[in-house]
Formats: structure tokens, C-alpha cells, sequence
């Protein structure tokens, strides 16, 4: 990890977690989301951002937790491409130091597939989700 690296806290279920900031583009209330007949059920659907048709997972259900109610839309550019995940709460915006993080272990409740490391930051733990793999089903192959 680097230094200072910047980083959005959120929370799904009782997990908090972080986001690096470049990948977001920006924070949204959620928005209604058309359903994609065959699509996996983290995904919600098609929501119109602008203009814009955006994919959107769920991210409580991503990470095995059952479906929440409202929660924030984040819009993000992961691999080129725009899509949206939707978290419970938008918790703040951070700086870790490189001395903050530790290697992603046994995670009580958080499949270690959708973990890069854990952080530590103001005593409060949290884990840097991958989002390669956290939002693959939205992603081309």
C-alpha cells in the first residue's frame, strides 16, 4: 500500500470498509434500478445516471449479507468501465499511512476473496475491498 493513501470509509452490514478514493467518481442517493432479467442476484440493475445506464451491485448481498434498505450509490470507474455499488452508510474520507495496514487474514463474517488488506485508522479497524473482484459479475470477462 502506499503512504497517504486516500480512501472512502463505508459501511455494509456491520463491516466497515474502504474504497480508494480515485476510483470514485462520485456519491449518490440510490436510485431506483431496472431489473436485468439472468443477472446474478447481487445485481440490482440498470440505474440512469445522467443519462447514463450503470450497472449496479449490491453490496451487502456482494459480500453475503442479507438485502438493506436505502444506503448511498457510490459511482465508480474500476477497469474502464462505470458501474455503481450500493453501501449502507458513507462514513468519511481518509488518509492511511503505510504503517496502518495489515495482511488480510481469517476476516470473521468477510469472504477474504473481497479483501486486499486491513486497515487501521483513528483505532478502527476496516478492511480495502477489491473491487476487481468484489464487482466482477459487473465487469466483462
Amino acid at each position: 500500500m502506499q503512504v497517504g493513501q486516500r480512501l472512502l470509509v463505508c459501511r455494509l452490514g456491520q463491516v466497515l470498509c474502504a474504497i480508494e478514493a480515485h476510483a470514485i467518481r462520485e456519491v449518490l442517493p440510490v436510485l431506483p434500478a431496472t431489473r436485468v432479467p439472468g443477472a446474478p442476484g447481487t445485481v440490482l440493475g440498470l440505474v440512469n445516471v445522467r443519462g447514463s445506464l450503470v450497472p449496479v451491485l449490491d453490496g451487502r448481498r456482494a459480500l453475503g449479507f442479507p438485502p438493506g434498505e436505502g444506503g448511498s450509490l457510490l459511482v465508480l470507474e474500476v477497469a474502464g468501465r462505470i458501474v455503481g455499488l450500493v453501501v449502507d452508510e458513507v462514513q468519511d474520507l481518509i488518509s492511511v499511512a503505510e504503517g496502518d495496514w495489515a495482511e488480510r487474514t481469517d476476516l470473521p463474517g468477510v469472504d477474504p476473496r473481497w479483501v486486499q488488506a486491513v486497515g487501521r485508522s483513528h483505532q478502527t479497524a476496516f478492511v480495502l475491498l477489491d473491487l476487481s473482484t468484489l464487482l466482477e459479475p459487473l465487469l466483462p470477462a
